[in-house]
């Protein structure tokens, strides 16, 4: 019997070929007809698999951002400073980017949406627990935001991987553009839902009450719509005719891939910026019209719900233009030079720097030129999303791509949004002088500065990806394992079950 022929007849434990096998003829006969496409998935079901990835997205972020929008609220209950707000959003991503490459090598050998499938009920469930913290035990928050990150990096690692499984080229790009405009709606949206919620129960723990229903229906529409995928087959590689290689291996790989390494510290810039802008710009928006008299010092709660309800709706609307912005030139620019996606980048992120400039500039003199400002520095900023993501999927190998995904999560966390929230509020607390408007306004301004100056060398990285990224692409798609012998089992896999219908052993 072939290796071919050894592929075809088993399946992993809990694959859903052995699912459609068990649910009678009608499923054999749909199965027929999914075999036809090269990922063994029809085209109805893999527009619907996307559509729920772009779903389950869009509610990882709002989930994430949804303590941003009721931040000052949180402080006064808990009477915290800004160094232990900062601290909600650090202990978060440490724990989503650490856990981040255990979830991409079980990506790369086992069945992916039951992984994301208990990734998602856990969070749902930490993040309704995390909403009846006492006013004592602050830390109770910080332990439940960290338990948050462990379900959202068995998601976040896996599901683009996904996506390239059934997609090829412009097709790709177009669905990754679908998937990465929840990133940005997604945010705004948690800005939104959490403030309004908040405001209208009176209190802002019924703002961590909405995402844990949402997050059980995402559970069941991965188990009972999202089929798993070929790794490799509409590339024409399907993952038996390539050779696994070990983890070790793998990340030696990786570190040799220059357009993948640079292009990770390019858009651990972009996380930098993002991660300080969406837990520290609501706060920063109210204290601004605090200090100029637009508005009363908070004293009872529901504190920014306004400026977290505006901030909510420009994320919502720049991302939208960014991400579908980028795409567009990228693809416009591809036809005079190979290097566009790179080119783009980079360009996305230097063009942000003075707008996010000037929107801290001008909040204390103007807060119309604030929102303006602010509105052209995301927009810019999020030209990156999809573009980053296909990068990635084009210059690194099927088999390789889970890991590559999680390590790029876990240097642009590690050095990016894991760090950022935490270092401005210790920047803003170190240089307040007193506890005046003044000082809470002036510090804050001050140390959001940072961000302009990052985003500076992020597109120097992007700059530096272009002149690599041919190179490593022509190598990845002519990759061939050393020593390859057309299919030898990987180092770890799942549980292989031989199909009993076939009697063979």
């Amino acid at each position: 019997m072939s290796l071919g022929e050894t592929a075809a007849d088993s399946a992993p434990f809990f694959s859903d070929d052995s699912e459609a096998e068990e649910a009678g003829g009608g499923a054999v006969a749909q199965r027929t007809a999914e075999e036809e496409s090269p990922s063994g998935v029809s085209k109805a079901r893999a527009l619907l698999t996307v559509l729920v990835l772009c779903y389950i997205n869009l509610l990882n972020y709002m989930d994430r951002f949804t303590v941003a929008g009721v931040l000052p609220d949180i402080e006064h209950y808990f009477g915290i400073n800004d160094e232990k707000s900062g601290l909600l959003q650090t202990v978060f991503i440490c724990s989503y980017m650490f856990l981040a490459p255990v979830f991409g090598y079980l990506g790369d050998r086992c069945n992916r949406k039951y992984i994301m499938s208990f990734g998602i009920a856990f969070w749902s469930l930490v993040t309704l627990a995390s909403s009846y913290t006492p006013k004592e035990h602050f830390w109770v928050l910080l332990v439940t935001r960290g338990l948050v990150g462990i379900g959202e990096a068995s998601y976040s690692t896996i599901a683009p991987t996904i996506i390239a499984d059934l997609y090829v080229k412009r097709q790709r790009t177009n669905m990754l553009s679908v998937f990465y405009f929840a990133i940005p709606v997604g945010s705004g949206l948690g800005y939104i839902v959490g403030s309004q919620v908040g405001a209208a129960a009176q209190d802002w723990h019924w703002a961590l009450r909405v995402t844990p229903g949402l997050g059980l229906l995402a559970v069941l529409l991965l188990l009972f719509v999202v089929q798993e995928p070929k790794r490799g087959g509409v590339e024409d590689r399907p993952e038996h005719h390539m050779q696994r290689t070990g983890w070790l291996e793998d990340v030696q790989a990786l570190s040799r891939n220059y357009s993948f390494v640079l292009s990770t510290f390019g858009f651990t810039a972009v996380a930098f910026v993002t991660g300080s802008l969406a837990l520290w710009a609501p706060t920063f928006l109210l204290r601004a019209a605090v200090f100029t008299g637009k508005r009363p010092p908070c004293v009872e709660g529901n504190c920014a719900s306004s400026e977290s309800l505006i901030f909510g709706v420009i994320t919502c609307v720049t991302g939208v233009l960014g991400v579908a912005s980028g795409v567009q030139l990228s693809r416009q620019l591809k036809t005079r030079t190979a290097k566009a996606d790179p080119l783009v980048c980079a360009a996305g992120l230097l063009l942000s720097a003075p707008f996010l400039y000037l929107a801290i500039v001008f909040a204390q003199a103007s807060t119309t030129a604030t929102y303006v400002f602010i509105f052209l520095g995301e927009t810019f900023l999020s030209m990156n999303w999809a573009i980053v993501a296909d990068i990635l999927l084009y210059v690194v190998v099927p088999t390789r791509r889970a890991t590559a995904e999680a390590f790029q999560i876990v240097i642009s966390h590690l050095l990016g949004d894991a760090g950022s929230p935490y270092l401005i509020g210790v920047v803003s607390d170190s240089l307040k002088q007193t506890e005046s408007f003044l000082w809470q306004f002036r510090s804050l301004q001050l140390s959001l500065l940072l961000c302009s100056f990052v985003a500076v060398i992020g597109g120097g990285f992007f700059l530096a990806t272009a002149l690599f990224i041919e190179k490593d692409r022509h190598r990845a798609e002519n990759y061939v394992a050393s020593g390859e012998t057309g299919g030898a089992p990987p180092d770890v896999v799942c549980v292989q079950i031989v199909k009993p219908s076939e009697g063979r052993l």
